[in-house]
């Protein structure tokens, strides 16, 4: 049987900033929410709140107790994590980064 390639995979990680970018399967402002819900479920972390824009989808998240922004923005196909303060949460933030390096 064949592995299949990664579906997310770490494409920038700003800890100064509390930013992790990923790369993901190709989406659009419509199919983002099955996306985002694979996403988080392969984190073994909960949606505590969602938000939608005109373009963006913004998610708040809890992962292991503590609260990051999942946002994604179609016209793009762009997804990030962000801390809710760049100082915050930098532990978990770097475990995200290694976790999406080796990719799943």
């Amino acid at each position: 049987m064949a592995n299949s390639l990664p579906q997310f995979t770490l494409r920038d990680f700003q800890p100064e900033l509390g930013r992790l970018v990923i790369s993901t399967p190709s989406f659009d402002y419509d199919s983002f929410p099955a996306l985002g819900e694979q996403l988080v479920s392969l984190l073994s972390a909960t949606v505590t709140e969602k938000q939608t824009d005109a373009d963006i989808h913004s998610w708040l998240i809890d992962f292991e107790g503590c609260e990051l922004m999942l946002k994604a923005e179609h016209y793009s196909e762009s997804v990030w994590f962000e801390t809710l303060s760049a100082h915050e949460s930098q532990q978990e933030m770097a475990f995200l980064a290694q976790l999406f390096a080796k990719g799943f």
